[in-house]
């Protein structure tokens, strides 16, 4: 499909130029590694449009810092700096709470996580990004503490120009149903399945 062409032409009244502009849901789950790589790649293109770009991630710890955490913030510099690009912003949204579940009890986990997609929603609904990036956002909601129900009015009724893409296993079919864009990441062959450990540059 050369840049972005489709050969169907649906029957919605809309002219090309409305289609083209229409803003996306997108998720990326399933098994396999990439996700949230898949996903911040699209913040770069992003960012290359000059489009302000909000990472929210739902499940890495506060105290671990990703490559491309780093790389998106020194684009962010580069866009302060010089006006370059867009404007970044990237939030943990919370600390630790992850498989360990360490530093909290559940009930303070599922607060920081509904108070995480509060913040979200607040967003939304003033217009403050181009791009927002939900990364690892299928967990709380598979957890029950985040309402997919919500979720899915919140991203239907969004107003403006606003991508959402949200990366995570086990995504809640209500969510893949309104979504625009699904892509199940399929596991062939993955290092860890002999015993290799992750490496810096590819895990992070």
């Amino acid at each position: 499909m050369a840049r972005g062409v489709t050969h169907v032409q649906p029957e919605d009244g809309l002219t090309t130029r409305q289609r083209r502009h229409r803003p996306l849901v997108a998720v990326h789950t399933g098994v396999g590694k990439g996700k949230s790589t898949a996903a911040f790649g699209l913040a770069l293109r992003g960012w290359n449009q000059g489009w302000s770009i909000g990472v929210f991630q739902f499940v890495k710890s506060a105290k671990w810092r990703i490559g491309e955490q780093a790389a998106l913030e020194a684009l962010g510099r580069v866009h302060e700096e010089t006006g370059e690009g867009g404007p970044i912003e990237w939030h943990k949204m919370g600390s630790g709470w992850s498989w360990s579940r360490k530093g909290g009890t559940e009930e303070d986990h599922a607060a920081q996580a509904a108070e995480g997609w509060a913040e979200i929603k607040r967003r939304l609904a003033a217009e403050t990004h181009t791009v927002y990036v939900l990364d690892e956002f299928t967990y709380p909601v598979k957890w029950g503490w985040i309402d997919a129900d919500d979720v899915v009015t919140t991203l239907t009724e969004r107003p403006g120009y606003q991508h959402v893409i949200i990366t995570g296993r086990d995504c809640d079919q209500r969510i893949i149903d309104v979504a625009d864009l699904v892509t199940e990441m399929t596991k062939i062959k993955h290092p860890f399945d002999n015993g290799q450990p992750g490496q810096k540059g590819i895990e992070w």
